[in-house]
Parts: structure tokens; C-alpha cells; sequence
């Protein structure tokens, strides 16, 4: 098999860089209607719930139970209180037909 050249290797690092991005988004968002939900409720009930979810599917992947919860009981309180779990990425260039519908 042939070794992947740089811009295949970049490409494929670019793409997996997009899903963690997803990925964090989707949590960030799934954490935010959580912390919703339990202030509307006064329960603790939709975080535990959320946590069980991730903890349950990440042990069948192999993964460990009580360092899952540890990192969603860390990211649950970082996600609580940001506005959003990354920065704008300003260097990220908007295309021609985004530029064109904002005016820009």
C-alpha cells in the first residue's frame, strides 16, 4: 500500500478536526438544554440522565466509567457557564455567496 501523500494526510486531518468540532458543538448544546430543563424542573433528573446516556455509550465503546464521569462532570460545568465551547474563528474565511447575502 502506498504511503498517503501531505495533502491527503492534511485533508484527512482537516475532516476529523471538523467532527470534534460537531461533536463539541452537539454536547455543548445537549448540556445547555440539560441545565435548561433542570432549572425549569428544579431537578437534577435531566443532567444525570444526560450523563447516563454518554457514560453508557462510551463504556461499550471500552471506555472507563468513572473517568467518564469525571470529564462530563468537568465539561458540564465549563459548558454551564460559556457561551459557546470554542472561539470564533475569524481566519476562516466566509464564502463569496455568505459575504454577499450579509452586505459584506
Amino acid at each position: 500500500m502506498a504511503r498517503k501523500t501531505k495533502k491527503q494526510r492534511l485533508e484527512e486531518q482537516r475532516v476529523r478536526q471538523a467532527a470534534v468540532r460537531v461533536a463539541r458543538m452537539m454536547l455543548w448544546l445537549a448540556i445547555r438544554d440539560a441545565h435548561a430543563e433542570a432549572a425549569k424542573q428544579r431537578s437534577q433528573r435531566p443532567h444525570d440522565l444526560l450523563c447516563g446516556i454518554l457514560v453508557d455509550c462510551l463504556k461499550t465503546q471500552g471506555f472507563d466509567v468513572r473517568e467518564t464521569e469525571d470529564v462530563y462532570a468537568k465539561l458540564e460545568a465549563k459548558y454551564r457557564t460559556q457561551q459557546m465551547p470554542c472561539r470564533i474563528k475569524r481566519h476562516i474565511g466566509r464564502s463569496s455567496d455568505d459575504a454577499a447575502a450579509s452586505g459584506i
